[in-house]
């Protein structure tokens, strides 16, 4: 049942009356969005591609003193392309065609800057407990297969490009890490982040591979506006989430790849309350489809073993400072989400909520730097009666 379900707003569009309807997604999703024209092309090559293509925008007030400040974001979500037996060349050529063919919609769509899910160019094969074959899938940061392809896109459609691959650290002993790539729209690579929180959940045990990124919190400035990346697991961290917005980010890609029955009842959530928390815009992109392996694994809990991790749900969407987001995509198919946003609406947030004038960060640095020594005593009032 849970491949099969297509969206949570599919079936309250087919159960509820319009007035009702309305209600509903305006408790459920903030205020309203705008559909987004798209080019009738861009929604050809969608049908013959067989992947979903949505476009929305949010509605800002115009200022006066300042233009607007308009960026079109790209969010794709896509299955692996050949089956796991495949061999390994052969799965990431079909992965480059599929992204390449998706992100000659998003061009078609006026998109300036497109984000991929999670370590695209691969299965997610970190929970088998497999070393090899799947780290031959890593790559160089700087100069790899992937980035070069990525490069070509960029400087074709003047895009900027936020790729996650898996890393090969030749310098540094060959060392691996889970890292995003952020490619300028002229071609250059701008530069990369690591994944700062690594899973130890069940199948999702990923040190096997990786351990944690060494590259703290970079903000990216672009053409397009500030761009940070919190990779996966590391929305489930405030302060991650924190510190880009610290460090000036103006919107946040979150690429994850994560299963049904281990988060899926969060996912609406942990992107959009960062939003609303840090008065950026966020980006919760999530892979789809059921990835089955050759050899069984367990997850360490006592259950039987098994060949698979189970769905990766989709539904990717983009949240607002101002608590609104999109509809997401669906749970079963490929997508391409296109969102406008004006990003004054970032500075218009914080003036109207004050959170980062109220924040009190100088009080939380010290009671933090105090709680990670070894005698730290919690501030815990006792009733002695």
């Amino acid at each position: 049942m849970a491949a099969e379900f297509t969206s949570l707003e599919s079936c309250l569009e087919k159960h509820l009356p319009p007035k009702e309807l309305e209600e509903v997604k305006r408790i459920l999703y903030g205020k309203p969005v705008s559909k987004l024209e798209l080019p009738e092309e861009a929604f050809k090559i969608a049908a013959q591609g067989n992947f979903e293509l949505a476009g929305y925008k949010f509605d800002v007030q115009e200022e006066q003193m300042r233009r607007p400040r308009i960026v079109r974001i790209g969010a794709v979500q896509n299955k692996i392309v050949l089956p796991t037996s495949s061999p390994l060349a052969n799965q990431l050529s079909a992965l480059h065609a599929r992204i390449k063919e998706i992100t000659e919609a998003a061009a078609m769509c006026g998109v300036n800057v497109i984000c991929f899910q999670e370590c695209w160019t691969m299965p997610f094969a970190f929970c088998t407990r497999e070393k090899h074959p799947w780290t031959e899938f890593a790559e160089s940061a700087e100069d790899g297969q992937t980035i070069k392809l990525c490069q070509e896109l960029a400087k074709q459609h003047n895009m900027v490009i936020v790729s996650p691959i898996l890393e090969r650290d030749s310098v540094h002993q060959d060392k691996i890490f889970n890292t995003t790539v952020l490619i300028s729209n002229n071609g250059s690579v701008l530069g990369k982040t690591r994944k700062n929180h690594i899973p130890r959940i069940g199948d999702f045990n990923e040190s096997t591979y990786y351990m944690e990124g060494d590259t703290g919190h970079p903000v990216f400035q672009t053409q397009f506006g500030r761009i940070a990346v919190n990779i996966c697991y590391g929305r489930h961290h405030p302060l991650n989430w924190l510190m880009y917005a610290i460090n000036g980010a103006e919107f946040c890609f979150n690429p994850s790849a994560t299963v049904g029955a281990l988060s899926e009842p969060m996912w609406p959530i942990e992107a959009r309350c960062a939003s609303i928390a840090n008065n950026y815009f966020t980006v919760a992109i999530n892979r789809i489809g059921t990835e089955v392996f050759e050899n069984e694994f367990t997850s360490g809990d006592g259950k039987p073993a098994h060949k698979d991790f189970g769905h990766f749900y989709g539904s990717s969407y983009v949240a607002a400072p101002d608590g609104s987001r999109t509809p997401g995509l669906s749970r079963v198919n490929d997508g391409l989400l296109v969102t406008e946003v004006d990003l004054n609406l970032c500075r218009q947030v914080k003036d109207r909520w004050c959170f980062q004038m109220t924040q009190r960060l100088e009080m939380y640095a010290k009671l933090l730097t105090q709680a990670v020594e070894p005698g730290y005593k919690p501030q815990i009032v006792h009733d002695e009666a």
